[in-house]
């Protein structure tokens, strides 16, 4: 069986999108975050989680399928773009993809700035993957709220189908979760069909409990995904304040029926990384989230350390860095 024939991309492939709900401030006010039993908890994954041989190759290779494949770069060019889009194609050498019987896998989206929507749709034309765009002023999230509305509306009509949004933070360190909740449901309204990943910001946010209370907000005004960073913070993704992301995207779950996909980005570059991540989203949510539609890493640099560590599995030998380039 072919990869392509397994791997489903937009979460309304399968999943009916996640509507919102009203603002329940009991909800919110009520979620707590015990920083020292998350750690530990986080501490203890790495250690006690391992996969090896034909298992870790297979487990590699969702995680490839789950890589929004990024350049946010401020001398992006067209030419720089389409290489990534074939790496997109095909993300692994083809020599290794055919030993392991995957031939047809893909990375779940190609997310890039605005002004490389287009050049980025006509790069993966017939290929099934979308495009994600950054968007409401990324990354500071700090122009005229108008015109991060209007941002998101011109990147839609571009032909982004992923919207990657930024909320501000001020309304998480005010606790203004009114606000928080209004600009999440006016960039929702604004994204029509195409999905969008709330960025939190996590690095920014102060602590874990205002991590715990903007997921839910975002989630209530109708994200489809949450999203830890723009990989521009000082600190981006950690494994405490993914716990605290995935569990409650499981209460939300939980109270609504509804799932949410989760992203983290930044930061993750190594293979035996982004297997902690999926075993901590296998035991927190279950098999379903391990599915691109519903997960998502924000990397580019990931790839390659997964590409070398495939050819280990199928050659029995590493080899350079520069054999595996990813744009």
């Amino acid at each position: 069986m072919q990869a392509s024939d397994t791997i489903t991309h937009l979460p309304q492939v399968t999943e009916p999108r996640n509507p919102g709900m009203d603002l329940n401030m009991d909800w919110v006010m009520s979620a707590r975050a015990n920083t020292s039993a998350i750690e530990r908890r986080a501490a203890s994954l790495p250690g006690r989680r391992s996969v090896k041989k034909e298992y870790q190759a297979a487990w590699l290779c969702r995680a490839v399928s789950c890589i929004d494949l990024t350049t946010l770069a401020g001398d992006d060019t067209g030419g720089r773009v389409a290489r990534l889009c074939a790496k997109a194609r095909q993300p692994v050498r083809g020599d290794i993809l055919q030993a392991l019987d995957m031939t047809g896998l893909t990375v779940g989206a190609v997310c890039v700035y605005h002004d490389m929507v287009a050049p980025a749709r006509a790069a993966l034309t017939g290929s099934g993957i979308p495009v994600a765009a950054v968007s409401t002023g990324f990354p500071a999230g700090l122009s005229p709220f108008h015109l991060r509305v209007a941002e998101i509306g011109e990147s839609v009509k571009a032909g982004a189908e992923e919207i990657d949004i930024v909320i501000s933070r001020r309304h998480v360190l005010t606790g203004n979760w009114q606000a928080l909740y209004d600009e999440m449901r006016a960039f929702r309204t604004a994204c029509g069909d195409a999905h969008v990943k709330a960025i939190l910001a996590t690095g920014e946010l102060g602590t874990l409990r205002n991590v715990a209370r903007a997921s839910l907000v975002c989630m209530m005004a109708g994200a489809d995904f949450i999203k830890t960073s723009t990989g521009k913070e000082g600190v981006n993704a950690t494994l405490p304040v993914t716990l605290v992301m995935l569990r409650a995207i499981r209460a939300y779950h939980a109270r609504t029926g509804f799932r949410v996909g989760y992203k983290p980005a930044g930061g993750i570059s190594k293979a035996k990384d982004a297997l902690v991540y999926l075993s901590m989203i296998k035991e927190e949510l279950g098999d379903r989230w391990l599915r691109p539609d519903l997960f998502r890493f924000g990397a580019s640099s990931l790839l390659g350390d997964i590409e070398r560590q495939l050819e280990h599995h199928v050659t029995g030998g590493y080899s350079a860095k520069w054999r595996h380039p990813v744009g």
